[in-house]
């Protein structure tokens, strides 16, 4: 499998830098954004998946998922690094469109 031939230890990767980046390359320096989205289009395509994706996806589903299952706004908020609450309000529509389709399902009107 492509994790496990590639697997190293964070520390041995960053040596005796430190850094913040949760996503490091081969090299031990953060992934920018450019590879970042050719990692994921290259794991999706390795994994059937179609439609286009991008790391805006992935922040949307996680953000999406996170809220579906309960999460509060406020911490969603901080997660994605959101300075203003109406930013991140905007994945709220995704869950109101789930419960309405829900609630029509259970209590259909004639």
């Amino acid at each position: 499998m492509i994790f496990q031939r590639r697997r190293r230890d964070r520390p041995e990767l960053l040596g005796h830098r430190h850094s913040t980046a949760v996503f490091l390359s081969r090299t031990g320096l953060g992934l920018d954004r450019t590879n970042m989205w050719r990692l994921i289009r290259r794991y999706a395509r390795a994994a059937g998946i179609e439609v286009p994706l991008s790391p805006h996806t992935l922040r949307h589903s996680f953000a999406t998922h996170l809220l579906s299952g309960g999460a509060d706004l406020r911490v969603v908020q901080e997660l994605l690094g959101h300075a203003d609450l109406a930013t991140t309000q905007v994945y709220t529509h995704v869950e109101e469109t789930a419960l309405r389709r829900v609630h029509l399902q259970f209590h259909p009107r004639p």
